[in-house]
């Protein structure tokens, strides 16, 4: 990395080459930057101490799926001898090393956090996290050996390691207690004890909102496990496999058989990061590297020092997450009910409210289930509905929307699903709801061969007086009525003739054998997406060459792709400004002279995940608006079915840039990228405090309210 960018200091210049790797951040470092601002609103006094927790528990989650995936693909890479350097200039190996400093610190940071700051307000608040048995009282004791005798004894399976008992398989990211004995013949033995997942991890004690870990508890009564036996010493332990599917398209006959076997053998496979309590001693995390590292069958993914975390509290932080739904709502953010849009507040049938004009929907503010499942409801119930089409990324194990679909099916109507069978983590749930739709009569396709379908899009079949009709919904978020509660999702419900055809092109491609690449309004990936990203780029450095105002904003999850990011360097230089409001990774180093220097970078981090994507071109005051499903990644332009589409309706539009904007000079959520890659939190300063989510939440306030279940 050239050191002209390190210093956070204006007027940096850039090289004459655009394409210059100190031009670039690096993808995984920039994720971990966007962790970092996770982990700061848990260490924000601002933030209610139960939100506080939470975010110490989105920060341990999003850590295990970077290892899990992200650190596997690159120990992969270094396994095979991969050398390609990634655009900012770093091998496999320095991105290893880099990634091992930086997750190193963070993880000492949460752990400050949550012992020093998190659990003693808590405690202050009247809510206690007990991490260690000194602050358990004799009745505490008492109640936790009843409580093991009766629950937690007769779960457990002690396993010894011994020349009898080789040293046993260790789930991923389950908990494990090293307990080290010495039996009548003074040798030391190692056992090991698997903290029980199907057990609650949090243990009531006696008084109100007081817990305890249950490997704690399992720790205290070890002894009763190995009777006779002296016990050395109790430690817990995690580790993190790769959990990345590895599949070969060209063999996958049978998509679903594969995946579901490849999803059994990724239990097995190789470990990529082993987490140890400090207590635990330096000779006990010898031994289990080098047991783990017995067992690791890729040349070159063998376990360092380096791969080792050693974590001062609680391993799995994860957990906490449960801990921060109790009863105490005054520790938490004020509750919200989701408005219902004023044109669905009508008794009309959403069909005709949609015939009547475009609508559009802003969730979590506005109203899931009184949108998106309305729609999907109404459409399972009305006689004259023909066909509903949808494709599912992420479904859950609740979902509505597939128990909607089933019915649909039963009643006899043509239902077709498109479920990504390869949507990370969600891969047995998909499996078992394409069983069940299937089972019900739906049609289930996988997709294109080759690609994933991430695409969020609906269309619904109606015959009316006039003819059929086909009614659509496009939008950037998953369906799932879980995440439409915390995520932020736009969506446009249509019965534009042209995006009907468009939608019914683009099911024939996914469920057949279509080789369309041309829509009439529908923006689709991999055919068209780039295309259009970068032609609109191109026409905004145009006008600005011209001496005609240009201005790009764009928002989104995540900014990578090497020559999009090119492009909006270029349109920089020939004098359009730029506005990129990018949640979480992003690749472009903003304020460089001769690159960059019109060109601000800002992160949206709050209450809600900022999830929906949209994009908005001057285009010489004939503005343009776009929204889809879609980041600016290699992975979604090069290797994802995507959709997005124009906001037509003048309303429509200016609300979404109204919105962005709002994002734009928020004063408390927001952080803007430095040109050395790392972020700074605004602060309101003298200033009125604006926050995007609580404006947002005021502003949707003054529509209908979403009836309470």
């Amino acid at each position: 990395m050239t050191d002209v960018f390190m210093s956070t200091d204006a007027g940096l210049r850039a090289p004459d080459d655009l394409r210059d790797p100190s031009l670039y951040i690096n993808r995984e470092l920039s994720w971990l930057e966007f962790n970092r601002r996770v982990l700061r609103e848990a260490q924000d006094p601002r933030t209610p101490l139960l939100e506080r927790l939470k975010f110490l528990s989105i920060f341990s989650s999003n850590l295990d799926e970077f290892f899990q995936v992200r650190v596997a693909g690159l120990k992969q890479q270094q396994a095979v001898g991969f050398v390609e350097r990634t655009a900012d200039g770093m091998t496999p190996e320095e991105q290893l090393r880099a990634i091992a400093v930086t997750a190193s610190s963070l993880q000492a940071e949460h752990s400050r956090c949550l012992r020093d700051e998190v659990i003693p307000g808590l405690a202050a608040a009247g809510v206690s996290l007990v991490l260690a048995e000194s602050q358990l009282t004799t009745e505490d004791r008492e109640h936790l050996r009843v409580y093991f005798g009766d629950h937690v004894f007769p779960v457990l399976t002690p396993l010894a390691v011994d020349t009898a008992h080789p040293f046993p398989y260790i789930s991923n990211l389950s908990i494990s207690l090293a307990v080290i004995l010495r039996g009548d013949d003074s040798e030391e033995m190692f056992a090991r004890v698997k903290v029980p997942g199907i057990l609650p991890r949090w243990v009531p004690l006696p008084g109100e909102n007081r817990y305890v870990p249950l490997e704690l508890v399992i720790s205290l009564h070890v002894e009763t496990l190995f009777p006779g036996i002296e016990v050395l010493g109790c430690y817990p332990f995690r580790i993190t496999r790769n959990t990345d599917l590895d599949l070969d398209d060209d063999d996958a006959e049978d998509l679903l058989s594969l995946i579901q076997e490849e999803v059994r053998n990724r239990r097995f496979a190789e470990v990529v990061r082993v987490e140890v309590h400090s207590r635990m001693p330096g000779s006990l995390r010898k031994l289990l590297l080098e047991e783990f590292n017995t067992e690791q069958e890729a040349e070159g993914t063998l376990l360092t020092r380096d791969d080792v975390y050693v974590i001062d509290g609680l391993l799995d932080a994860g957990a906490l997450l449960s801990l921060a739904s109790i009863d105490r709502p005054d520790l938490r953010d004020e509750p919200f009910t989701p408005a219902l849009p004023q044109r669905l507040a009508s008794t009309r049938s959403i069909f005709d409210i949609i015939r009547d004009g475009d609508v559009f929907v802003h969730h979590p503010y506005e109203t899931f289930p009184g949108s998106v499942e309305r729609f999907i409801q109404t459409a399972t119930e009305d006689p004259d509905v023909l066909a509903i089409k949808l494709t599912l990324y992420r479904i859950g194990n609740d979902s509505n929307i597939a128990r909607l679909l089933a019915q649909a099916a039963e009643r006899g109507k043509q239902v077709a699903v498109l479920i990504e069978l390869q949507a990370r983590f969600d891969e047995e749930s998909n499996i078992r709801w394409a069983t069940r739709l299937q089972d019900a009569g739906a049609h289930v396709s996988y997709g294109v061969a080759g690609l994933k379908t991430h695409t969020k899009t609906i269309l619904v079949v109606r015959r009316e007086a006039e003819g059929i009709r086909r009614y659509v919904h496009i939008g950037t978020g998953n369906y799932s009525a879980r995440n439409a509660k915390i995520y932020t999702d736009f969506g446009l419900f249509s019965a534009d003739e042209d995006l009907g055809a468009d939608l019914s092109d683009l099911f024939n491609v996914l469920t057949g054998v279509s080789n369309q690449e041309e829509y009439r309004k529908l923006i689709v990936a991999p055919a068209m997406l780039r295309t259009h990203v970068m032609h609109r780029i191109e026409r905004e450095a145009e006008h600005a060459r011209a001496g005609r105002p240009a201005r790009i904003i764009a928002k989104m999850n995540a900014l990578v792709d090497q020559r999009i990011i090119l492009a909006l360097y270029e349109a920089s230089n020939a004098g359009v400004d730029i506005d990129l409001i990018v949640r979480g990774i992003c690749c472009l180093r903003p304020g460089i002279g001769k690159a960059s220097e019109r060109i601000r970078v800002v992160s949206i981090i709050g209450r809600f995940l900022e999830h929906s994507r949209a994009w908005y071109f001057r285009n010489d005051g004939q503005e343009e608006v776009f929204i889809g499903s879609a980041d600016w990644m290699p992975r979604n332009l090069n290797r994802r079915v995507e959709a997005a589409v124009e906001v037509t309706r003048p309303a429509h539009r200016a609300l979404v840039v109204e919105l962005m904007e709002a994002m734009l000079v928020d004063n408390r959520q927001a952080w803007d990228l430095l040109p050395a890659g790392l972020y700074r939190q605004r602060h309101p300063g003298l200033e009125p405090e604006r926050a995007t989510h609580q404006q947002s939440i005021e502003r949707y306030a003054e529509l209908p309210q979403e009836p309470r279940p």
